[in-house]
């Protein structure tokens, strides 16, 4: 059984969504168990529910409030006591596998990192998510907004990660890495991303990532590489440029089926064809981002999720918990620390060494 704790109060919509999508998820997933966090007299007809239990807490992390709020003064918030299933207490295990929740990215991030702390070898946890691609599949990317300025020790870190990810969850033996960058040749880009892609070879070439080489923004689109890696500022630029990009096409295609009589009726033919192509590019399908690198799996549905945005989220997590990826991207990093030439090595370790003597540092969140 994997178990899964869901934050129900996060979110623009909170319970009207969480509870419904945790119901279909369920009914879906015999070998699923949930762990529902919120306040009691919301959950109280879920307790009834098969498969469920329910954790009461107190207060609600709202999306307005900052990381400060949330970390240091609402400290029995749904997303908290969610988060907290993740840790062993004492002799007694964790109580859930993963964790998902719909609240504010700066504080779950924030919340986790304190809570849970990095894996070694991991100095700033990053956030991953997909993004559909014309192969009729999708490219994970990261970082997507969790750190804005990066080294090129942490992309290297990422590339791990996210190759640990894409194992994981999609079954790719050897998923092609690409860093993303202005241009393919090697000697285009700032200096950290130069360095970033020398470190990406050495890796390479000691066994322990499938580096294809620098990419561009149309490559993600391309499917060119299975994974790509930049900057959370980057990223998450690129992430909200394609949702906006994609609104826009279904808003343009809608007002110039709609513009007379006869651009309705050939509407009306192209329906078929339209909800196909509505369903390859809805973003919906494609919720549920990881944020990797720390001691527990904690997946980030978007705010404004519906029912069936959520669900998937809930999809992601379990798929990532029962192909055990918390232990994939340990054993990935471990093997990576391991197999680079000292002086990188040396300075990675020492980075993670800084990270652990700050683990409450905030991270910047998108």
């Amino acid at each position: 059984m994997v178990r899964l704790a869901v934050d129900c109060m996060g979110g623009d919509h909170g319970p009207s969504v969480t509870l419904p999508a945790c119901q279909a998820f369920l009914a879906k997933h015999p070998q699923a168990e949930l762990v529902l966090v919120g306040l009691p007299e919301v959950l109280a007809e879920a307790a009834q529910w098969p498969r469920c239990s329910v954790v009461p807490a107190s207060e609600v992390v709202t999306m307005d409030d900052p990381v400060e709020v949330a970390l240091r003064r609402k400290k029995d918030s749904s997303m908290r006591v969610a988060i907290s299933q993740l840790k062993a207490v004492g002799d007694a295990p964790p109580k859930a596998d993963a964790c998902v929740s719909a609240g504010n990215t700066g504080a779950l991030m924030a919340v986790s990192r304190y809570l849970l702390k990095t894996l070694e070898g991991i100095d700033r946890p990053a956030i991953a998510s997909v993004m559909p691609n014309q192969l009729g599949a999708y490219t994970t990317m990261l970082d997507l907004g969790a750190n804005v300025d990066c080294t090129a020790e942490h992309l290297l870190q990422f590339a791990v990660m996210g190759s640990a990810l894409v194992q994981a969850v999609d079954g790719k033996t050897e998923p092609r890495v690409g860093l993303l960058n202005i241009g393919e040749e090697a000697i285009k880009g700032s200096e950290t991303i130069k360095r970033a892609g020398e470190l990406l070879r050495q890796a390479d070439a000691a066994g322990q990532l499938n580096f294809f080489g620098n990419v561009e923004g149309n490559d993600i689109f391309k499917g060119t590489t299975d994974l790509v890696v930049c900057d959370g500022f980057v990223g998450n630029v690129a992430l909200k440029t394609a949702e906006g990009l994609a609104t826009m096409i279904i808003t343009i295609i809608r007002e110039e089926f709609g513009r007379n009589w006869l651009t309705k009726a050939a509407a009306m033919l192209a329906i078929p064809v339209l909800k196909r192509f509505k369903g390859r590019v809805d973003h919906r399908r494609f919720n549920g981002a990881a944020l990797l690198g720390l001691r527990g799996l904690v997946f980030k549905s978007h705010g404004s999720a519906d029912a069936y945005a959520f669900e998937n989220a809930l999809n992601r997590a379990y798929d990532a918990a029962r192909n055990r990826l918390l232990d994939r991207v340990h054993d990935r990093i471990i093997a990576t620390l391991q197999a680079m030439p000292l002086v990188a090595g040396q300075q990675i370790q020492g980075e993670a060494a800084a990270s652990g003597n700050q683990a409450t540092g905030v991270a910047h969140a998108a």
